[in-house]
């Protein structure tokens, strides 16, 4: 019978276990469905014949939550959720996030900052003699010294702070699973340090024969410039056909990261997704009203891992890698076929996609045998001339899950890649994308439309965007449909001064197009992009970066992007002065705001869908008793004539 894996000493009991073998411990919720790393990790341990208990979101103010299911035979597995727990509780200003969505009812507070050093510390103090082994994309991304930008210092390697014994990076089916066979054959953690897609400590490195001995703890700490080295060689080592062993020596330790595991094959990707998934979560939430994340994922499949695009701000790049993995048609009809037939579905799946949705295959047949390029992109600054761009796969795919009973449509929201799609020769594609998988806007990620940022940002140029737009409004027209592109747009990227912000306001302006939602530049670990925010150099060339840290520009750059809004009409006025713009300050056609008045507070001028219209705000200005006397007396008479309409 198909269960939930064991929350208690009860559920152990009902499955006639004495201990076991294997303790999750997540920052999140227990949710059990393929879009969660802790599920699956449990559910392919439980697949090898493993006992998995899981331990969600314990309290750590003690070590008691961390005893409730007994000692673990092998080891304690730590991971902090689906989501840095940093991240997880605060926007990019610092402030406390209002809601945790991987928590019972969004509820916050239920999982600590810095979760996946709190709970290696609490684990190693309930049981010292049982190994601890991190994962997840908190410990991922961490596994090396990196900066932390809640801290705005440098942090050592995550393994040394939350005292565990080996850290799994990137996706971890391979490397769980040779871990956990090896602990079941009687070998020490300490000798499990030859598995690729894994990071140890050491105190000797006399082992090692082909590693690459990074700068020291202390020299990257004392100067940006080693780190931004150091940044480099380990961006340049991710490919698991020709990554290097890594050595980050500290006082009185090594840190060692050994080169990543290989790609899953289609065959054990799908193996993944076959597991035996209850697909929501724990019963235990429903007094709470569940756990708000399951919506967005419980009626989405994902197809793919991995993205070969490599924009400078996405981690995925150190996280999944560059080599695109994409399941087979068959397990995703198989899946599909189970969604359909829930009680709750409405006929709607609502994506079908990964990373970058229209990804199914490797960027090139070269990748097979030789692995990603070095010093090469595929998709920046132009597509490489090896880049296969063919979106048949992905179109068999959707129209097979269209033909399904009970589906009404089948959505495509995870990301598009407009700068592959375009250079699709053939329109197929792109024109059932419109007639079938949207509804009324899709969104794409253009960033930017400054070269200098769009350059730092690794996207392509804004004649590219410009193109796929004109040929979206095309097929629309032909197609006789009125839908819309939703760009995604960032402020206060390393490269972005005033005067980029302008040249996006004013793209903004010649559009009529002001966007609802503006995404703030956010310093992650792992990043390319914030290794320029905290050096103020471009790992790759060396070069010195303009990187906007002051609250106040930041706020500038922000509502630049947002100019027609009235509360943002001091920040923009205050932009344009301090960048020398005042030409955009004025009447004319071409200007952003118009002027204040004289001794008068006039509020931001331009309201969307109202070019010549103005909002004037008065609250500086002080109005004499006799202006409020007259207005009330015009209030009172209007009224009066009101009521005798009435009578």
């Amino acid at each position: 019978m198909l269960q939930f894996l064991p929350i208690n000493k009860e559920e152990m009991k009902e499955r006639g276990w004495e201990q076991p073998d294997f303790i999750l411990i997540t920052g999140d919720a227990y949710v059990d469905h393929p879009s969660f790393g802790a599920a699956i990790i449990g559910r392919l341990l439980e697949n090898e014949g493993f006992k998995v208990g899981v331990i969600s979101q314990p309290s750590w103010q003690s070590t008691k939550d961390f005893r409730k299911l007994g000692k673990p035979r092998l080891a304690f597995l730590i991971t902090g959720g689906n989501i840095d727990s940093m991240v997880n509780h605060y926007t990019v200003a610092k402030r406390r996030r209002k809601a945790d969505a991987y928590s019972p009812g969004g509820k916050m507070g239920l999982r600590p900052d810095r979760a996946t050093i709190v709970y290696g510390n609490r684990a190693k103090e309930a049981y010292s003699d049982v190994p601890i082994i991190l994962g997840g994309i908190e410990a991922s991304l961490r596994r090396l010294a990196h900066y932390d930008y809640w801290d705005d210092k440098v942090r050592r390697s995550i393994l040394l702070d939350s005292k565990a014994d080996l850290l799994v990076y990137g996706m971890g089916e391979k490397q769980i699973i040779d871990i956990a066979h090896g602990l079941d054959n009687g070998i020490d953690i300490q000798y499990l340090n030859f598995i690729k897609g894994t990071v140890y400590k050491t105190k000797t490195i006399s082992h090692i024969h082909d590693g690459i001995i990074l700068p020291s703890y202390d020299e990257i700490i004392e100067s940006k410039k080693k780190y931004a080295e150091s940044f480099m060689v380990q961006h340049n080592n991710m490919d698991a056909m020709w990554g290097k062993t890594l050595i980050e020596p500290y006082r009185d330790v090594y840190v060692v990261e050994n080169p990543p595991a290989k790609p899953l094959e289609q065959s054990e990707l799908d193996k993944t997704y076959s597991l035996q998934y209850m697909r929501n979560y724990h019963p235990i939430y429903e007094e709470a009203g569940g756990v708000p994340a399951i919506e967005e994922v419980k009626f989405s499949i994902i197809s793919n891992r991995g993205c070969f695009g490599s924009c400078s701000f996405c981690a995925l790049t150190f996280h999944q890698g560059r080599v695109v993995q994409a399941r087979s048609h068959i397990s995703i009809i198989t899946e599909a076929n189970k969604i359909v037939w829930e009680p709750d579905f409405k006929g709607y799946i609502h994506d079908v996609g990964g990373p970058t949705a229209n990804f199914r295959h490797r960027a090139c047949e070269k990748q097979v045998k030789y692995g990603v390029c070095k010093n090469k992109q595929c998709l920046f600054p132009n597509p490489c001339s090896q880049l296969y761009i063919d979106h048949q796969d992905y179109l068999s795919l959707l129209r097979k899950l269209r033909q399904l009973p009970n589906v009404k449509k089948v959505f495509v929201r995870s990301g598009i890649r407009y700068d592959y799609l375009i250079h699709d020769k053939d329109d197929e594609f792109f024109n059932e994308l419109c007639q079938h998988h949207i509804s009324g806007q899709l969104k794409v990620a253009p960033e930017h439309i400054s070269p200098n940022v769009l350059e730092k940002m690794g996207k392509p140029k804004k004649e590219v965007y410009e193109k796929f737009v004109n040929k979206y409004k095309k097929i629309n027209e032909d197609l006789g449909l009125t839908q819309f592109i939703v760009p995604y747009l960032m402020s206060s990227h390393p490269g972005s001064t005033l005067k980029e912000a302008i040249e996006l306001a004013e793209y903004l302006r010649d559009l009529g197009y002001m966007p609802e939602q503006v995404q703030d530049f956010y310093p992650t670990p792992g990043t390319l992009s914030t290794c320029m925010y905290y050096t103020g150099l471009d790992p790759r060339t060396m070069e010195e970066v303009y990187v906007p840290k002051n609250s106040r520009e930041k706020a500038m750059q922000r509502a630049l992007i947002q100019y027609r809004n009235p509360k943002n009409y001091d920040l923009v006025y205050e932009a344009l002065v301090q960048a020398g713009r005042t030409d955009l300050i004025g009447f004319g056609g071409k200007c952003l705001i118009w002027p204040r008045k004289k001794g008068n507070e006039r509020k931001n001028t331009r309201v969307k869908g109202s070019p010549n219209k103005d909002i004037r705000g008065n609250k500086n200005n002080r109005v004499s008793k006799k202006s409020k006397s007259d207005k009330n007396s015009r209030n009172s008479k209007e009224n009066k004539r009101k009521e005798e309409r009435k009578k």
